[in-house]
């Protein structure tokens, strides 16, 4: 009988919020060339920046995310995992590994290697493709499976935001809040990544020449800008949102030369402009983590508040929702 592997993956969490937990976190997630592209530059970040300054600060942020079971993204990653189980065919096995630390890569695909299955699924939990984040993790996937005597047929989904159900998913959290109009704007906040890196997917010119604003082509399928504007527009069809209502802009960079617009700057904005009541998403997260409960859920009303504003609304992320477990079904049959 012919057996199946489904291997979730997410970016990863420390295992603890302690300082040398965080340290040891930061210290493999940055210094993925992936992540950071240039050598130089990544040298200095992590031995003049991250290292010496970055582990307390990140931790004490760490420890306002924690719970008393640990990190939020590992929590609803096994939730996911466990939900997932239960409604596969009986030839299926889910497994749940993170890019960056524990469960790690090695040890579960080793896990699924004497499991034995004779087709292995790996769904790289990012709804868009990026080299920082799912290039990140084929590589490295492959990098272990190519060293296997025996290696089972492999499928990667690079991703998966354009999949019918998936912008529903996020509308319907949405609809917790209706109406909508109760809100000045609707802000689509995704992660940040270098510019450079979304440059490197043409051939001839920058990304910004490319209309990735505008529309999908066959040109920048695979460019992250491209697919997250894509994405807020997929997520507002299904809400009936007019173009005017909503915007899309990037949170979490590093250093200068990340895509713009901001999100912590349009909040400035927006603000400045009379805004009282904003509602965000952040679809490039599929569970709830540091970046969605404490930058937008905390900071970011922090400081809109501080320019006049109100009220930002997170709408939350899929979690272990029903809805997106039976997505999942469907998305690795």
């Amino acid at each position: 009988m012919s057996k199946k592997a489904i291997l979730l993956v997410n970016l990863g969490t420390p295992d603890s919020p302690s300082v040398s937990d965080v340290r040891r976190y930061l210290r493999e997630f940055l210094n993925d060339y992936r992540v950071i592209d240039n050598r130089w530059l990544r040298w200095f970040v992590m031995n003049l920046i991250v290292i010496p300054f970055r582990p307390w600060k990140s931790a004490k942020i760490y420890k306002d995310l924690w719970t008393p079971e640990g990190s939020p993204l590992k929590i609803y990653g096994f939730k996911l995992r466990d939900k997932l189980q239960k409604i596969v065919s009986k030839d299926a096995k889910v497994f749940l590994a993170m890019r960056y630390q524990n469960p790690s890569l090695d040890k579960v695909l080793e896990e699924i290697r004497w499991y034995k299955p004779s087709e292995i699924v790996i769904v790289p939990l990012f709804p868009q493709y990026a080299s920082a984040s799912t290039g990140s993790v084929v590589e490295k996937a492959m990098q272990i499976i190519s060293k296997w005597q025996a290696i089972p047929n492999l499928k990667f989904i690079n991703q998966f935001y354009n999949v019918e159900g998936f912008a529903s998913l996020f509308a319907q959290n949405a609809r917790n809040y209706a109406p909508l109009e109760k809100y000045d704007h609707i802000l689509f906040s995704f992660h940040g990544i270098p510019e450079s890196q979304v440059d490197k997917v043409y051939e001839n010119g920058p990304c910004a020449e490319k209309g990735c604003e505008e529309s999908i082509t066959e040109e920048n399928a695979l460019c992250y800008k491209a697919t997250c504007y894509e994405t807020a527009r997929l997520i507002a069809a299904k809400l009936g949102l007019k173009k005017e209502s909503y915007g899309v802009c990037f949170q979490s960079r590093l250093y200068k030369g990340w895509l713009e617009p901001f999100s912590d700057k349009v909040l400035e904005e927006r603000a400045k402009m009379g805004d009282k009541k904003i509602l965000m998403f952040s679809p490039s997260f599929v569970a709830d983590c540091l970046e969605t409960t404490i930058e937008i859920g905390d900071e970011y009303q922090e400081l809109f508040e501080s320019f006049g504003g109100e009220k930002v609304q997170l709408v939350e992320s899929l979690n272990d929702q029903d809805n997106w477990v039976k997505f999942l079904q469907k998305l690795t049959a």
